[in-house]
């Protein structure tokens, strides 16, 4: 598939992609990467912030002390300083989230000067966060329940404990497939979710 692209100014079309933890989101990416659509990675962002020289870095430190070592956000020791505290959550997102979206203008207003046709913002939290309603259209990745947890339980420090601490923050799967404009559903294979892309990408670009 050819790159889209505008002619002249003007703002990319934007689509929100979301989906739980486990449910294949990275994949969806991944596929509009490959058909050379432009792509925010939220988390991705988080994690620059959080890095060395991050933004994130010096506001974090202050508000939970311990939490930073070697100019860089230890992301398990601030997990354990928020973890099931809701008032040390919400100072962390007010924190992180406004240098968050800021990242996201930068990076829509640098698709709009390429003349980009379509751009995607890869937000976890997307409806959560009440940035869904920012999108033309938003779509949900979702698996079957099973699948979900085979996949999480399996990755490095995940526990039963944390599995639970995230899925307490996201809105449950059934509600996101009900806000969604499209859903994709992962668990038969990368190459099905790839078609599934591509067909709505002819939808937008023929």
């Amino acid at each position: 598939m050819r790159r889209p692209r505008r002619r002249g100014p003007g703002p990319p079309l934007v689509w929100g992609l979301t989906g739980g933890i486990g449910m294949g989101k990275s994949t969806v990416a991944r596929a509009f990467r490959r058909f050379h659509v432009p792509v925010f990675d939220a988390d991705a962002a988080v994690h620059a912030l959080q890095g060395p020289g991050g933004r994130a870095v010096k506001p974090i430190a202050e508000a939970f002390p311990g939490s930073v070592v070697d100019g860089r956000v230890d992301r398990e020791a601030l997990r354990r300083a928020v973890m099931g505290k809701p008032d040390a959550i919400r100072r962390l997102e007010a924190i992180v989230h406004p240098l968050v979206r800021a990242e996201e203008a930068r990076f829509l207003a640098a698709a709009r000067r390429r003349g980009e046709r379509l751009a995607v913002l890869d937000v976890p939290l997307l409806f959560e966060s009440g940035r869904a309603d920012r999108c033309d259209a938003v779509i949900v990745v979702s698996a079957p329940a099973a699948v979900q947890r085979a996949r999480v339980v399996g990755r490095k420090g995940m526990t039963p404990e944390r599995f639970a601490f995230i899925l307490s923050r996201q809105m449950p799967d059934a509600e996101k497939r009900r806000r969604a404009t499209h859903v994709i559903r992962t668990g038969l294979s990368r190459f099905a979710s790839q078609a599934a892309v591509r067909r709505l990408l002819k939808g937008v670009f023929g």
